[in-house]
């Protein structure tokens, strides 16, 4: 299994790319600020880690419930598509055709018997394997493919995949590690937590253009400092607090991160004077807003990231993946997919929906990140020589049992920069 000091491998040694910048010498308690800007950097980081040997986030089987069900998905910029097949197995192809290289699927979700492209029409079954091309033998005796051109040959790529829980992971590389030890331990105990081998319920989704590198985001969701002092409603209600039990545990040699906290309520303590957004005298008419109703987290909310694109989380009684997809050096799509188990009473299921409403574009918290991100790139974008500090709670990469730290930051930037070769 891979453990918290084993490095996820990556493709760097692949990729053609070579970056001409140095890394500040204080090493990954600094961020060069041209990590987020740098046009170069952001390609070889497409190459290295979303077509290397990392295992990338596509979907929810229960978003494909039946045969010929797709979703359309991104693993970094490159375009692929869940679909459930004949046999009810669940494929992750390539978005694209296998002739000139079009995108098949142009719709986020829907229903097909078979796939077809519609630039020439070359068709194919559900597992991509090319089962008609037009005028193949040419018209009027006339022109056509070759008499050796094989259609077995000449498929969509299927990529290497597998169903976690209810979850669908897919890598480019042939030669990745299993998911098992590409996760580790600790990321595979908060999967399987949330996907516990129960049937799923597609709730819904929200989704947003961020105008800032995805980088940012992925900080953001590795970053409980700033959740202690920025989010209102997380502070004042206590969903997430300084002062709440917690744990940050950097694994996959930095690359993927567990952070939970413990729901105590509404409190007013000792380090409630230093956060400036604490409104003890905020009081919500529906208190049910944030008033979780006891279910098998037994108030332990947070999640994993798994890098390096997706979050599995709770919030309150909101059950759901966040999935970041790179769009330029500037700009990321942020998706939630909300989710809860067949199981659910119809009380639950009102309450999973309602939570929901914490999070996403227009979230009572989650709006405060991407007004936030979107500043920052602003602020270094002007400034690519600067560099941003990362030392709170000290300069190592150990787990921490407390929430004012910036440790999986530098766990990340440890294992980036030897990935990247910078």
């Amino acid at each position: 299994m891979t453990c918290p000091d084993t490095p996820v491998q990556g493709a760097a040694a692949e990729a053609p790319i070579h970056i001409k910048r140095k890394w500040p010498q204080e090493g990954h308690t600094r961020i060069p600020n041209w990590v987020y800007t740098d046009p170069d950097v952001f390609r070889k980081e497409m190459d290295v880690f979303f077509g290397g040997k990392t295992w990338n986030y596509v979907g929810l089987d229960c978003e494909v419930p039946e045969p010929g069900c797709y979703k359309r998905n991104w693993i970094g910029d490159r375009p692929v598509i869940m679909v459930r097949t004949e046999s009810g197995d669940i494929s992750v192809l390539e978005n694209r055709c296998a002739h000139r290289g079009a995108q098949i699927c142009w719709q986020n979700t829907g229903k097909v018997k078979d796939f077809t492209c519609p630039y020439h029409q070359w068709n194919y079954d559900l597992n991509g394997n090319l089962q008609g091309v037009p005028f193949r033998r040419g018209a009027m005796g006339k022109g056509g493919m070759p008499k050796d051109f094989d259609p077995k040959q000449n498929g969509i790529r299927k990529l290497r995949s597998v169903n976690r829980g209810g979850s669908v992971w897919a890598t480019f590389a042939d030669d990745a590690p299993s998911f098992e030890d590409y996760c580790g331990p600790e990321v595979l105990a908060e999967i399987d937590h949330m996907l516990p081998g129960k049937k799923l319920k597609l709730l819904g989704y929200t989704r947003q253009l961020i105008p800032s590198n995805w980088k940012m985001y992925l900080e953001n969701l590795k970053d409980p400092y700033h959740a202690t002092l920025l989010h209102t409603f997380y502070i004042t209600f206590g969903l997430w607090r300084a002062d709440s039990k917690s744990e940050c545990i950097p694994t996959g040699g930095g690359a993927h991160s567990v952070m939970v906290s413990h729901n105590e309520g509404k409190k007013k303590t000792e380090a409630t004077s230093e956060m400036s957004r604490f409104r003890d005298d905020l009081e919500l008419l529906d208190l049910e807003t944030v008033t979780p109703r006891a279910e098998f987290n037994r108030g332990r909310v947070g999640g994993a990231w798994v890098f390096p694109a997706a979050q599995f989380g709770i919030q309150a009684n909101s059950l759901k993946t966040r999935h970041v997809i790179p769009r330029s050096p500037t700009e990321h799509e942020l998706v939630f997919t909300y989710y809860g188990y067949e199981d659910d009473d119809e009380e639950m299921t009102r309450l999973r929906l309602k939570h929901a409403n914490l999070l996403g574009p227009a979230g009572f918290v989650s709006m405060d990140d991407s007004e936030m991100l979107n500043q920052m790139q602003i602020g270094v974008g002007g400034y690519p020589d600067g560099k941003g500090i990362v030392e709170m709670g000290g300069r190592d990469t150990q787990p921490t049992d407390y929430m004012v730290t910036e440790v999986l930051i530098r766990a990340f930037y440890q294992y980036y920069r030897e990935a990247m070769g910078l």
